[in-house]
């Protein structure tokens, strides 16, 4: 198998351009499998594809190989033209933010997440939708939760993991307990565990999700660019 390095037609200028595949391509290419030009993560763990700005004939193909009949993911970006027997599903507007002057600090009160907590973690996601979390996302890097009463009622984490950056992701409140600053504490905790090795955050909010934005914002966050998901769908069966 032959896997195709540059990040893209051109040699991306920062890391945040193409955070999937610069992940793909080095923290996380223990998940990755590749065909071609196009990056998969591991389903199990993350649900993303890496790819070039624009995919060409062939690219097409070996994205239709790695997704299998019927398959679905995003794409980064707009103006996707799909070859004839795909489906473009939905087009997701989304803001990817710089948290270079995000304040950090530990919490104490805060538990590192473990495998065992899968099961609990992944009713939360259900209850709170704060995007897609599968059961080895935990994987990707550490996850901080908060139980009142022995209950996980809130978490964040580690996602995407491009060179010197690490993206903060998964930051859900059970409804009952929003409304104390536990986003903050959490968003926070899990910044202070990035620059501690150096790293700086980021994250991506869903565009129409202006009170997340706004929170992202009083903390430190910055917009660094607008871009789409644009939501395809392989030919043939699932």
């Amino acid at each position: 198998m032959t896997i195709d390095t540059t990040v893209g037609s051109q040699t991306s200028l920062h890391p945040l351009d193409d955070p999937v595949r610069t992940s793909l391509l080095g923290a996380h290419r223990r998940f990755a499998t590749w065909v071609g030009r196009i990056g998969r993560y591991d389903p199990q763990v993350a649900r993303f594809v890496g790819h070039p700005p624009v995919l060409d004939e062939q690219d097409w193909a070996d994205l239709a190989t790695v997704l299998g009949p019927g398959g679905s993911t995003g794409l980064r970006g707009h103006g996707h033209i799909p070859p004839a027997r795909w489906t473009v599903l939905d087009e997701i507007g989304s803001v990817q933010m710089d948290g270079t002057a995000l304040d950090v600090a530990p919490d104490p009160d805060l538990e590192v997440l473990t495998a065992a907590d899968v099961p609990e973690i992944l009713e939360l996601i259900a209850r709170t939708q704060p995007g897609p979390y599968a059961r080895r996302t935990i994987e990707m890097g550490a996850y901080l939760g908060l139980r009142i009463d022995g209950r996980l009622v809130a978490m964040a984490g580690e996602r995407l993991h491009p060179p010197g950056w690490t993206e903060i992701s998964a930051v859900c409140t059970d409804a009952e307990f929003r409304g104390r600053g536990i986003a903050t504490r959490l968003i926070r905790a899990v910044g202070a565990g990035i620059r501690a090795r150096g790293e700086l955050p980021f994250l991506h909010a869903v565009a129409h999700n202006t009170t997340a934005i706004d929170l992202y914002r009083t903390l430190g966050f910055t917009l660094r660019q607008r871009s789409a998901l644009t939501v395809v769908q392989a030919p043939g069966a699932p």
